[in-house]
């Protein structure tokens, strides 16, 4: 079985659809990550057509994984637990319902 968006069938860039079907979201969503930023991209042609280089959208991958490692890490990591700083303030959960906590 062949991959359809496979080195060997494309060039160093891909269209926007293609973009879109490696990284299995519709083209509306590639091209919002190309237009904020999130996944670089050129404009090419007089028609001004999107291109992500092949190495790039690969890298965007991968710092992708790396986010979700992290922030798995991260969660399961004591730090998880601190309380937030909001305008000066310590929020802490309600501990209304802890006995030992003084009033």
């Amino acid at each position: 079985m062949s991959d359809p968006v496979s080195s060997a069938s494309v060039g160093r860039f891909l269209t926007l659809a293609d973009t879109a079907q490696v990284l299995n979201v519709p083209v509306s969503t590639a091209l919002e990550l190309v237009r904020t930023g999130e996944l670089p991209a050129i404009r090419v042609g007089p028609a001004g057509a999107w291109r992500v280089e092949r190495v790039v959208l690969e890298s965007y991958i991968e710092a992708k994984y790396e986010e979700a490692r992290r922030l798995s890490l991260w969660e399961q990591s004591d730090f998880a637990n601190i309380p937030e700083l909001s305008e000066g303030r310590i929020l802490r959960p309600d501990t209304s319902a802890d006995p030992d906590r003084p009033e």
